[in-house]
């Protein structure tokens, strides 16, 4: 691990603008050395956008960034020999072997040919690719892609790994062997800086995270500091029959003056409260209509209803694409 900064990140006043469009605007980071870090927000946040401007892909419009105490602008090529960057879709070639692809990354960072070979077979038995090592990519998973891109991204182990939206697409399964690798990573003393909209990914893997909106952050801490900063109580419902799901909204809207945020389980609701009196007037309204209830809880809140009370809407919410790719341009 590289020593020179306690800080892996730093950014102040980070800005990019495409058009009158402010993909990023004024986005201030402090990165910790040796953490999972997330940055969470929507499809258009500027999620993306950060990490090519810290990747020094990017060039910023405004601020600065500093990476292990390096600055990005001055000293790109510093900055690029302590990095890595793993992007939303996998950037290995379908016309080689899982092998070939990591041989072939091995051998552009400088290896021989014994050294890069020897790299590849370790990482492709440690990401659990042994037996398909010798097969074309085309025949891969997505899962299986996805670890294969990662492993090209660490054939020289990086002292900080940008991971953007590593387990979009990914089934749950393969989405949790993702999140053991990145563990691994941060064990052997790699810091990583993750991208994603999963509110539950956040959770399990980050040791912090800045919540993003509209290109800046709005809020920073530990999942159990973002938590407590929206209050505990949460009321919790679960409907007898998903067709009364629109007017339960609207009633628990208009008596809670919250959002209502709604479960991936279409029976499934959810909403801040501030005492057990407002949870019987609202669901006395409820009980009002004809809306059943087949069951409801008071609990702490999820890192889902902390980023509604933050932003207004959920983490699936948001703008399409964060930028023209055809604006980038190189620091």
């Amino acid at each position: 691990m590289n020593t020179r900064s306690a800080l892996a990140i730093e950014t102040s006043g980070l800005q990019k603008v495409f058009g009158g469009t402010k993909a990023v605007d004024g986005l201030d980071l402090r990165v910790p050395a040796g953490v999972v870090y997330g940055v969470l927000g929507p499809n258009g946040a500027g999620k993306s956008t950060t990490i090519r401007m810290l990747a020094t892909l990017l060039r910023p419009d405004g601020g600065s960034v500093r990476i292990f105490g390096h600055d990005a602008l001055r000293e790109p090529d510093a900055v690029r020999r302590l990095i890595s960057v793993t992007g939303q879709y996998a950037s290995v070639d379908e016309g080689l072997t899982g092998v070939e692809n990591l041989v072939m990354m091995g051998r552009l960072q400088g290896y021989s040919w014994d050294r890069a070979r020897q790299r590849a077979t370790e990482l492709v038995e440690v990401f659990g690719l042994s037996d398909a090592g010798d097969r074309l990519l085309r025949t891969y998973s997505g899962g299986m892609r996805r670890r294969l891109d990662i492993a090209a991204s660490i054939v020289v182990t990086p002292d900080l790994l940008f991971l953007d939206e590593p387990t979009t697409g990914l089934d749950p399964r393969s989405r949790n062997q993702v999140w053991e690798i990145v563990r691994a990573l941060v064990e052997a003393g790699t810091t990583v800086l993750l991208t994603t909209q999963y509110l539950d990914e956040a959770d399990h893997l980050a040791d912090r995270i800045a919540v993003v909106d509209h290109g800046r952050v709005i809020a920073e801490g530990t999942t159990a500091e973002l938590k407590a900063s929206v209050g505990s109580d949460v009321l919790r419902l679960r409907l007898e029959d998903e067709k009364w799901r629109p007017e339960a909204e609207e009633v628990l809207a208009r008596e809670l003056g919250v959002g209502v945020l709604r479960g991936s389980d279409p029976l499934d609701l959810t909403a801040r409260v501030s005492g057990s009196r407002q949870v019987m007037e609202a669901l006395a309204a409820l009980a009002r209509t004809k809306v059943e209830v087949r069951d409801f809880s008071l609990g702490q809140s999820s890192l889902d209803e902390v980023f509604l009370s933050l932003t207004g809407h959920t983490a699936g919410q948001g703008g399409s694409d964060e930028h023209n790719p055809g604006e980038e341009k190189a620091a």
